[in-house]
């Protein structure tokens, strides 16, 4: 496949927006690190707005390029031990059930 399909950038939109609504932030609250996790957080959500943006208005490539840097957001996230997920497999680094 040599193009982005509205399917496919719907497909990793409801991914990426299933990770983020089902993420623990694991630093406590006050911490310097909550601080580290909330700005990553931030990044993912504001990557993820933009892509929903872009594909509205078709821009399938520019959608599909925001949707995985928020995605990598939350991976890194996982990855560094600032978030948790709920063992779905919706995250790299972390096992699926």
């Amino acid at each position: 496949m040599k193009e982005v399909t509205e399917e496919k950038i719907t497909t990793y939109l409801a991914i990426t927006e299933k990770a983020l609504s089902v993420l623990k932030v694991l630093p406590p609250e006050g911490s310097t690190l909550r601080k580290v996790a909330e700005d990553i957080l931030m990044m993912a959500t504001s990557y993820f707005n933009d892509a929903r943006y872009y594909k509205e208005k078709a821009d399938y490539v520019t959608a599909f390029a925001c949707v995985n840097y928020a995605h990598g957001y939350i991976d890194s996230g996982v990855r560094m031990g600032l978030f948790m997920g709920d063992g779905s497999g919706l995250f790299a680094f972390e096992p699926a059930d």
